[in-house]
């Protein structure tokens, strides 16, 4: 699996990641700021209390006959209190509660302001010069409960703007990034073959930079493949010319030549000559096939192209080729010429190295797949490793270059596509077999 991400998952997720974080570190100091407030709204109301319950408490205390009696102050109706209160003196006599105060949660002894114990807040305050001190208590966990509620208001819309900063992030990220993925879709889309510019229009201004660089490199690529071709062409002119011409004198000279001493002479430049130019021609193929023009920029039918260059072989294998087309057109972004080229090497090599008994079996199916079959002894498997290289060949009397398969498994590279040699060939116990699809590339 590749380590690379896309540009548009790796923004959309990191900014939402970081919007998130910023409203978790906005919900948090906003919890703190509320539960400090909380806590002086909290205190105020104590000490509000306190200040209002004080006066009464004093008046009831000092109106008592006895102060020993009526400790407890009445419940108008049964209720949970979150303030309670004691009144005492200051050796810390208990002269009055709140019917549901404990004076277990208050200090031991009195004192006037605030003060926590381990489970409340307390806030006292004295009257009578300090002989009647009045303490009120708040559960600690009131106020917990209090900043929880507080913070879990703050935290619930966060789970819908999540959700919804993810999808705005995303398609402001796929709005901004459009042109860029057109972009790299035109690239992706485009055959090895196809060397014409990119499309620039409207690319954010960091991005021209590289579809500049790329398109001037389509070009010096499309001049450096012109170029080629031309060498390539022009090179076969100059020459297969000369060669011609030195072959045609060469024979008429042989022809001028009855009984002359001189004449085996003249027929071993001849064949010197004429294997020349076919060894030419073969290295002008191999220029070709290595030059980078396999891939043509739009797909075209090779079935017609098979048959002809079968035709071309009829008078040299003598009825043993026996071709099997298939009834649909099967199109390929192979260079139709570099096809014949690659077609006609492994036609050479079949009727060279073949079995001349047995017959040679070419077929193309529809999936693209070529295969030429031909009869004759096994090639061993280090021997079959060894015949994609230039100029060698297999143990056989047979004359050649050895550049027939090489040219043929470089157009295969070049194309994207694998050439596969097979000995013995498939579903038979001798021969050879080379097979190659020309739909699949790599």
């Amino acid at each position: 699996m590749s380590s690379r991400a896309s540009l548009q998952k790796s923004l959309g997720i990191g900014l939402t990641l970081g919007v998130t974080l910023l409203w978790l570190m906005g919900v948090i100091a906003s919890g703190l700021v509320a539960q400090h407030e909380m806590n002086e709204v909290f205190d105020s109301a104590l000490e509000e209390t306190a200040q209002r319950i004080l006066p009464l408490a004093v008046t009831d205390i000092l109106n008592r006959e006895n102060r020993a009696s009526n400790l407890r102050a009445p419940a108008l109706k049964e209720h949970d209190e979150y303030l309670t209160y004691l009144v005492r003196d200051g050796e810390g006599n208990l002269l009055l509660q709140s019917h549901d105060a404990n004076p277990g949660d208050f200090r031991s002894h009195p004192s006037e302001g605030f003060s926590n114990t381990p489970s409340h807040r307390i806030y006292g305050v004295s009257a009578v010069s300090e002989t009647i001190y009045l303490e009120i208590a708040e559960p600690l966990a009131h106020r917990r409960e209090a900043a929880l509620e507080a913070g879990v208001a703050l935290l619930l819309p966060l789970f819908l703007l999540i959700p919804v900063s993810f999808l705005g992030v995303w398609w402001i990220v796929r709005f901004t990034l459009r042109q860029v993925v057109e972009f790299q879709k035109s690239i992706e889309s485009r055959g090895a073959g196809d060397l014409s510019p990119v499309a620039t229009d409207r690319l954010p201004v960091e991005f021209e930079p590289i579809a500049t660089a790329v398109n001037q490199l389509l070009e010096r690529l499309h001049r450096a493949l012109e170029s080629e071709r031309s060498f390539t062409a022009n090179s076969a002119h100059e020459l297969r010319t000369p060669l011609a011409t030195a072959l045609a004198k060469v024979q008429r000279l042989k022809g001028q030549m009855d009984g002359d001493p001189l004449k085996k002479t003249v027929i071993q430049i001849e064949d010197a000559l004429r294997s020349l130019s076919t060894l030419s021609g073969k290295l002008l193929e191999l220029a070709k096939a290595e030059g980078g023009g396999a891939i043509a920029q739009n797909p075209q039918n090779l079935v017609p192209i098979l048959e002809m260059v079968v035709k071309d072989f009829a008078s040299q294998a003598q009825g043993r080729i026996v071709l099997s087309l298939p009834d649909n057109a099967v199109d390929s972004f192979l260079d139709p010429d570099t096809f014949a080229i690659l077609v006609r090497n492994l036609i050479e090599n079949a009727i060279k190295h073949g079995d001349p008994a047995q017959l040679i079996e070419i077929s193309m199916h529809d999936n693209g797949t070529l295969k030429v079959c031909n009869g004759g002894g096994i090639v061993s498997p280090a021997q079959l490793d060894l015949l994609r290289n230039r100029f060698v060949r297999s143990t056989t009397g047979a004359s050649g270059s050895g550049l027939g398969l090489a040219i043929a498994d470089a157009i295969a590279k070049g194309a994207g596509m694998t050439l596969h040699l097979r000995s013995p060939a498939r579903e038979r116990q001798d021969g050879f077999e080379a097979e190659i699809n020309l739909r699949n590339r790599q």
